[in-house]
């Protein structure tokens, strides 16, 4: 049993991280609730238990086993080494430290392999990221990529909940603050996240960058665009890539179909294929439009979707969380 401190436990994420350590039953002796100063001695309930929340020295000093943050960039870089210093395992959902070297960057199904007992700060990839490299890992096994180029489709979710209302004051009609420079419902943004000296936007490099760590290979070369669409649920991504071997479309399926964490929904003879609104509430990363890309040889189209909050966050985090419970590196 673990003692186990949530910080950013009332955002979106936080939230959603104590709902799957719920739903998959992790060995939790005593939960720890983070959040900001103004939301210290509320309480939040958790396995039919009222929790207070505390404040960040209050969660140090308890010492927890594990401590799981999202709550921002920012307060990882402050508190993650206070956290580790005590003997805490820390697992960051922040960007925080995703591309330090001296810090593992995790997605149990692909590298979970890499940890060791003396990693006390573990970074969770960038939710676009996470269901992308799933889908790859296999692949990529068996055929070696060469290349891949990805768009996405990301729900308002990825924002937070200001984005969330302000879809939902749109649809209604309502007045409210606003996420984005422009309005969401009934549009597309191509922008997640700053831009930077080279066009593009730092979502679109993470998701370069963190792929050839997370797969351990430098010589895949990734160019991405990134776009926040108005719906909920999760995101996705189209994504062509180009192989070094040759392959026929069966054994892709099969390879997706035997990787664990994937479910192949391709049937276009009944019109079924990943959607965002079933993807909601599920952990798995769903793949489907599954077919070769005719203009050139060697090179398939697929379509990843998959919860982002669930999946892209709080899920893959618990994982890492299990993966070290397991393999008792904690």
């Amino acid at each position: 049993m673990y003692k186990v401190a949530v910080i950013g436990a009332t955002g979106l994420v936080g939230s959603t991280m104590l709902k799957v350590l719920e739903e998959r039953n992790f060995p939790i002796s005593e939960l720890i609730p983070v959040a900001s100063e103004k939301s210290v001695g509320n309480t939040l309930k958790f396995q039919n238990k009222e929790f207070k929340i505390v404040s960040m020295a209050n969660a140090i000093a308890q010492k927890p086993n594990i401590a799981i943050f999202s709550a921002g960039g920012n307060v990882s870089a402050e508190y993650a080494p206070l956290f580790a210093e005590v003997g805490t395992t820390v697992i960051d959902n922040s960007s925080a430290w995703r591309m330090d070297p001296t810090k593992k960057l995790v997605v149990p199904e692909v590298n979970a392999n890499v940890l060791t007992k003396s990693d006390k700060i573990i970074a969770n990839p960038n939710c676009s990221t996470i269901q992308m490299v799933v889908a790859l890992k296999p692949l990529h096994d068996a055929l070696k990529i060469k290349r891949v180029v990805v768009s996405t489709y990301q729900s308002v979710t990825g924002t937070g909940i200001k984005a969330v209302n302000q879809l939902m004051n749109e649809r209604s009609g309502a007045a409210g603050e606003m996420a984005y420079k422009y309005k969401i419902d009934l549009n597309v943004i191509p922008q997640i996240d700053v831009f930077m000296d080279n066009g593009y936007t730092k979502e679109e490099m993470k998701m370069v960058n963190e792929t050839k760590k997370i797969m351990g290979d430098d010589s895949i070369k990734l160019t991405a665009t990134t776009v926040r669409i108005p719906v909920m649920g999760g995101h996705s991504e189209s994504v062509n890539i180009e192989f070094e071997n040759e392959f026929e479309i069966p054994q892709i399926l099969k390879l997706l179909q035997n990787f664990p964490g994937i479910t192949v929904e391709d049937d276009i003879a009944n019109n079924i294929y990943p959607m965002p609104m079933n993807a909601e509430g599920k952990d798995d990363v769903f793949v489907g439009r599954i077919r070769r890309d005719e203009s050139q040889s060697k090179t398939l189209n697929m379509w990843i979707v998959s919860d982002n909050l669930r999946k892209g966050a709080a899920t893959n985090a618990v994982q890492i969380a299990e993966y070290l419970a397991a393999n008792k590196l904690i």
